[in-house]
């Protein structure tokens, strides 16, 4: 486990915002100079703090601007099921998140897709790979809240 500072959070806080930030503005809103700064990113990086740095892309104009979450329920609970429906769940690149879950589901997948019919498509494919339940499909009807910066508020920080 990594120790972090102040410095390093507000760094953390800066890049999640904006990855394409050059390391002189970083340094200078964080108020180290440049090498320091740069000394720090490194290390985030190397402790896998930092895995990767992405672009977000606009998923109305490249044309999957539905979101589908799907809720699975199975009533197979064998490592070679699970290897297998991870496997199916993998090589579909509509799903772009997928959670094993507590409680009634089983699992859960957020889908990105141009329309229904995408999604009918998605469905299909799936259960033709994975013996499944229950599917139970909810379509989002309004974005409200979506971010990919995790909260660093509760990290705790060496002084």
């Amino acid at each position: 486990m990594i120790s972090l500072d102040d410095h390093d959070l507000k760094i953390l806080r800066l890049l999640q915002r904006d990855a394409t930030l050059a390391v002189a503005e970083i340094a200078a809103k964080v108020g180290l100079s440049t090498t320091p700064c740069w000394r720090r990113i490194q290390k985030l990086e190397d402790a896998g703090i930092i895995r990767r740095r992405v672009a977000l892309l606009d998923r109305a104009a490249l044309n999957a601007g539905v979101t589908v979450f799907v809720a699975i329920r199975t009533n197979q609970h064998t490592a070679s099921w699970l290897a297998k429906f991870a496997r199916a769940v993998i090589d579909f690149p509509e799903v772009v998140d997928c959670y094993r879950m507590s409680g009634e589901i089983d699992y859960l997948l957020r889908l990105v897709l141009p329309d229904i019919a995408a999604y009918d498509a998605f469905y299909k494919r799936l259960i033709a790979r994975v013996e499944l339940s229950d599917v139970t499909s909810m379509f989002a009807m309004e974005e409200i809240k979506s971010t990919t910066e995790l909260p660093l508020g509760f990290v705790e920080v060496r002084r």
